[in-house]
């Protein structure tokens, strides 16, 4: 049986995520892979690395810090999120990621990106954090208020654009048991973009224009899917009980610890539930 798990980003909503994970180290649950999108691989990177908290730690210690994200980050680097702070000095240094036992963990552990050339994903098998950090900036990198990120002569964008939750993916790739985190409730769906501002922005990239147009419909189609292999017991979904007001980049303390605390609650009311679907 090979166990896979699916991680949608969000930007802060992702801290749920984190929660949520955490109680999976505790309660050692096995993942054989897991591909993340966005936050989703920013922070579930943390699970196979086996470092318990450090998600929420460093975004409530820079939360508020003008080096990590921000305006200040947009106006002077270009990136909402600042590349050197958060991608590099943060990992290496100020909260080091733990790159020996994200290795020895022998999971496999993809993200999602977004060719703004073609306007399809891509998913790019990171097996050293370090080396590959231009893949986890590109997962997470927003449109409008990110450069564009260039890998190997490709240049990506978020993976958001083009796969926000790639249940299909895996599924195509075999795993048996999927696990599925979402950082909105069930019942949400996405309405149509503003296009005016983006076609500004892209015009010169008329497949990922395209792509953005019916993010929106792909996105809740995505939701359906999901709704309906729960509902037949081939994934297991884990998303928040209630809605909590959260930002991207949230800068409220009480609000990233309280998406936090959902996480894990969520996540140890599901557990009988889950390590039922895990062992048929």
């Amino acid at each position: 049986m090979k166990v896979g798990l699916v991680l949608e980003g969000g930007g802060l909503r992702g801290i749920f995520t984190a929660g949520v994970l955490d109680v999976f180290l505790d309660e050692n649950i096995h993942i054989d892979g897991a591909i993340g999108v966005s936050a989703g691989a920013l922070f579930g990177v943390n699970f196979p690395s086996k470092q318990k908290g450090r998600a929420l730690r460093y975004n409530k210690k820079y939360a508020k810090d003008k080096r990590y994200m921000g305006l200040h980050s947009l106006f002077t680097t270009g990136n909402i999120v600042n590349r050197d702070f958060a991608y590099y000095e943060l990992p290496t240094t100020l909260d080091p990621f733990d790159q020996k036992t994200f290795k020895e963990s022998g999971m496999d552990f993809w993200v999602t990106v977004t060719n703004v050339e073609t306007g399809e994903p891509e998913y790019i098998k990171i097996t050293n954090a370090f080396e590959q950090m231009e893949a986890f900036r590109a997962t997470s990198s927003m449109p409008i208020v990110s450069k564009i990120v260039e890998i190997d002569g490709k240049k990506y964008l978020d993976g958001g654009v083009s796969d926000s939750i790639p249940v299909q993916k895996f599924i195509e790739m075999g795993y048996d048991k999927i696990i599925v985190v979402l950082t909105r409730p069930l019942e949400y769906r996405k309405n149509p973009s503003s296009m005016w501002l983006f076609k500004c922005f892209y015009k010169k990239y008329p497949k990922l224009v395209e792509r953005w147009k019916n993010r929106y419909s792909e996105y809740n189609q995505a939701v359906e899917q999901v709704i309906q292999l729960n509902e037949k017991q081939q994934i297991f979904v884990i998303r928040p009980s209630k809605t909590l007001k959260i930002s991207r980049l949230e800068k409220d303390l009480n609000k990233i610890q309280a998406m936090y605390d959902l996480g894990v609650e969520d996540a140890k009311n599901a557990l009988v539930e889950l390590k039922a679907y895990l062992a048929k």
